[in-house]
Formats: structure tokens, C-alpha cells, sequence
């Protein structure tokens, strides 16, 4: 029983629609460390044309292309199987754009286009949410009894 089990598991993990799931998961990342990485660049850029750039804003720039690579390799784990990964990178997609967005929000802790700029970088974080909640990715990885 126990086979069959892992057998049906193995088949849906590497069915078509899941590894297509999880290729558009891994693109996204990829996307936003991409996006990630140009935000890096303006805080570099303005910083050196002589504008003032704050310590949080040199923080959450260099982090945050650290993150996507973290939720990269996570991803990629979970498109292996890995349930843990998946719950992370499940997790991870929905708390980054509120956690993101929501510190922007307040008032005086960034100057306006740097927040902008956060905002631009998590449709795709949003994207991967959408993905982990879908049909394909929840057959694969269905909830523990």
C-alpha cells in the first residue's frame, strides 16, 4: 500500500502540469531577483549621484536579491518533491508582498520611488502565491492527515 502510495505521488510531482507549475514558479523568482537586482542598482545610483539613501533602504537592497536566490533553490527543491520547500515557498510568496509593501507604507521610512520600486518587484512574488494555491501544485502536495 505504502508503494502505491509514493508511486501515485511520484506520478503527480512529475506530471506535465505540475513541472509546468513549478517552471513558472522558478521563472518568477527569477523575475524578481532580476527586479530585485536593478532596485540594488538604483540605490547604488542614487546614492553615489549624492542623494540620500538610508540605512534600511541599503538593508532591504541587498537582501532582497539574496532572498530571491534562497526562494530560488527552495523552489527548486520543492519542484524535487520536497514538501517542506513547498510549504516555504507556499508561505513565503504570500507574507513577502504584505511584509514588503506594508513596511513602504510607513510614513518616512523611504522616500516614495524607492517604495515604488518594492511594489514593482513583487507581482511575481504574487504570481508564485497564486501557483503554490493552484490545482496542479495542491494535487502534488496534498495536505497531511
Amino acid at each position: 500500500m505504502e508503494t502505491k502510495k509514493h508511486t501515485t505521488e511520484a506520478a503527480l510531482l512529475n506530471g506535465p502540469r505540475t513541472q509546468d507549475a513549478f517552471d513558472t514558479a522558478k521563472n518568477s523568482v527569477k523575475v524578481y531577483g532580476a527586479i530585485s537586482a536593478v532596485a540594488l542598482l538604483a540605490v547604488i545610483v542614487v546614492s553615489s549621484g549624492g542623494h540620500m539613501v538610508n540605512t534600511f533602504m541599503w538593508v532591504r537592497a541587498v537582501l532582497l536579491p539574496v532572498v530571491a536566490v534562497l526562494v530560488y533553490r527552495m523552489t527548486v527543491s520543492a519542484s524535487r518533491g520536497s514538501r517542506r520547500a513547498f510549504e516555504r515557498v507556499s508561505a513565503l510568496a504570500v507574507i513577502m508582498p504584505i511584509a514588503i509593501i506594508g513596511v513602504d507604507l510607513i510614513p518616512d521610512v523611504c522616500p516614495l520611488w524607492y517604495a515604488v520600486m518594492q511594489a514593482v518587484c513583487m507581482p511575481p512574488i504574487v504570481r508564485v502565491a497564486f501557483i503554490t494555491r493552484g490545482s496542479a501544485l495542491r494535487a502534488a502536495f496534498p495536505k497531511s492527515r
